[in-house]
């Protein structure tokens, strides 16, 4: 709708303030934005309303992302999304950089927003600016720091992907050691993330995962032949449920009575060239838009339960989730490392 200005004299102007002020209508004065400050840590702080930081963020005109492929969990409709809605450029940079790399190259590619495994981010959280998006109450408590310098995003469900085609149904992770089975990790699980979670999901005893037992597992496979070299050659691989996915014509299941579970953390850089920018991406892949559309990628949003409380929940894209009763697990900090340093000594030499 255009906008129409209506122009009177200056002799109406002062009979039509006169008649106001009779009425006893108070002078109301223009109210006036506060100052932006980009760097605050919310909204309300830095930019009191939405409309003020979409302005702000237009204005700078780009966000830079690093290590986030198109094909992972939904990003790139993600990423068409944010730039569609708000006409600003996404310069996406080195897609296939691990959590590890994010940080190692920040100095020289300048991100403005970082996604992380939670040992990367807790490790690292003086390097990123707090920032508390709107819907901060609803992101879980054990997944989030205090104050506001990393949080939870998305996560997933370690799994067995499986082709139908050529083995059954695995019940158990026992399963795996029967003949037929050739079973492949994504990586090398002392330097992939997915491959070292998948060894940890497999020594799951009770809810309880000890490195040992997952290393134990492995080269049990390797001694029946069961251990695949390659994803490519594989009849099942070991990896999360959002990735097992993708995989055309493959079928998935996530057996036993508890199920291995982990979350990416979005932070933004305290560096960032485009800090309004990168909490308006924050903002966005935190809204129910930018959640469901983590969960079109197979993904569990972060907010889960509170777009199922709302009633804003996709339902369709909830029931394409692999099923599963297992209760979710979730390893603590001390217990990473505990279990990465135990895989670099004991993984070598047993399983190649």
């Amino acid at each position: 709708m255009r906008r129409v200005t209506v122009r009177i004299s200056a002799a109406a102007a002062v009979i039509l303030t006169a008649t106001i002020a009779g009425c006893g209508a108070p002078a109301t004065p223009n109210r006036q934005l506060p100052p932006v400050k980009p760097q605050a840590a919310s909204l309300q702080e830095g930019f009191s309303t939405m409309e003020h930081l979409v302005e702000t963020a237009r204005k700078e005109g780009a966000l830079t992302v690093v290590g986030l492929p198109r094909d992972w969990v939904n990003y790139g409709e993600i990423i068409d999304a944010f730039s569609e809605e708000y006409g600003i450029k996404v310069d996406q940079l080195e897609p296939d950089a691990s959590s590890k790399q994010e940080i190692d190259s920040a100095a020289r590619l300048k991100p403005d927003v970082f996604d992380l495994s939670l040992e990367v981010a807790v490790a690292n959280t003086a390097a990123f600016a707090p920032y508390k998006v709107q819907n901060w109450q609803d992101i879980p408590d054990d997944v989030k720091d205090n104050a506001g310098r990393w949080y939870a995003g998305y996560g997933g469900y370690m799994s067995i992907g499986y082709d139908p085609r050529k083995v059954a149904a695995p019940t158990s992770y026992g399963d795996l050691l029967k003949p037929g089975y050739s079973v492949a990790l994504p990586g090398d699980p002392r330097q992939t993330a997915a491959a070292f979670n998948a060894v940890m999901a497999a020594s799951l005893s009770r809810g309880e995962p000890q490195a040992k037992r997952g290393v134990e597992f492995f080269e049990r496979l390797r001694k029946a032949g069961n251990f695949a070299a390659s994803e490519r050659t594989a009849s099942a691989v070991l990896d999360w449920d959002y990735d097992n996915a993708e995989r055309s014509g493959w079928k998935i299941a996530i057996p036993g009575d508890a199920v291995l579970s982990s979350y990416y953390v979005q932070a933004i850089s305290k560096n960032a060239p485009h800090p309004a920018a990168a909490r308006l991406w924050q903002e966005f892949l935190f809204s129910d838009r930018g959640q469901n559309l983590f969960l079109k990628g197979y993904a569990r949003p972060a907010r889960m339960e509170a777009l199922q409380m709302r009633g804003t929940l996709d339902k369709e894209l909830a029931a394409r989730l692999p099923a599963t009763t297992a209760t979710p697990v979730m390893l603590n900090i001390a217990e990473i490392d505990a279990a990465k340093a135990y895989l670099h000594r004991a993984w070598n030499g047993k399983t190649r």
